[in-house]
């Protein structure tokens, strides 16, 4: 089906004499969206301690898109090199970031704002965070299982995710509970929704039906879509 669809999407630009970009966006698409780089790697993704499945980083600030993947570039880097002047491992995981045993899943959002300054970027305003914790992967029997021990209620994950964002210069938070934990979604939507971008994505599974439910509760206010990816209701 995806493979079709883009053939098709392409002929369709051909023949109206289009770039694709122009197809498919419109007569005013100009801009590519912002990238978010996957820097470090946790939990399915990565043999570590880390229970947060991806740390990412989003060079909002950059004034194009080259120069956005050039300060990702460069925070990468950095970010690399403290690690080594940690004697932390600079290998990487599945999805291509590095994969370091951090005594805590807060340790990478403070490694990585350490790593855009030492860049010479200015953490929130030339690049921010972004989080995709997977919650579904450590949720077992009612609770959010970390791997210190501790087991986290809804309300729990709730209070972490609000300190955070006070914190640290996160803009977006992904698959922040269980798939099946929409009551989640929606409280995390209705708390901090107006400051950050709350993103579904295992909940959604690119289901049409899906989406529009979450669109009727006000689960998130961003969706995820994987052209290759849908599942059955």
């Amino acid at each position: 089906m995806l493979g079709v669809s883009m053939a098709v999407a392409r002929a369709a630009a051909v023949s109206l004499r289009l770039p694709l970009y122009a197809y498919l966006g419109g007569p005013t698409a100009r801009r590519l969206p912002v990238p978010m780089m996957n820097v470090i790697n946790g939990g399915r993704h990565a043999g570590n301690k880390l229970d947060f499945q991806e740390f990412m980083i989003v060079p909002h600030g950059a004034p194009s898109f080259s120069e956005a993947i050039r300060y990702g570039v460069e925070t990468f880097k950095a970010l690399k090199k403290g690690l080594e002047r940690r004697g932390l491992p600079t290998t990487v995981g599945d999805e291509g970031g590095f994969a370091p045993d951090l005594e805590s899943n807060e340790k990478a959002c403070e490694l990585i704002v350490e790593a855009i300054t030492l860049a010479g970027f200015t953490p929130g305003r030339d690049i921010a965070i972004a989080l995709d914790p997977a919650a579904s992967s450590f949720f077992s029997n009612g609770a959010y299982n970390l791997a210190s021990g501790e087991q986290f209620s809804r309300e729990d994950m709730l209070d972490l995710y609000a300190r955070w964002v006070k914190a640290y210069p996160i803009v977006s938070i992904e698959d922040g509970f269980d798939e099946a934990d929409w009551d989640g979604y929606v409280a995390q939507t209705a708390a901090i929704g107006d400051r950050i971008q709350i993103v579904g994505d295992d909940n959604y599974v690119t289901n049409p039906k899906f989406i529009a439910e979450g669109i009727r509760c006000k689960a998130t206010n961003a969706v995820l879509i994987k052209l290759n990816q849908i599942s059955a209701p």
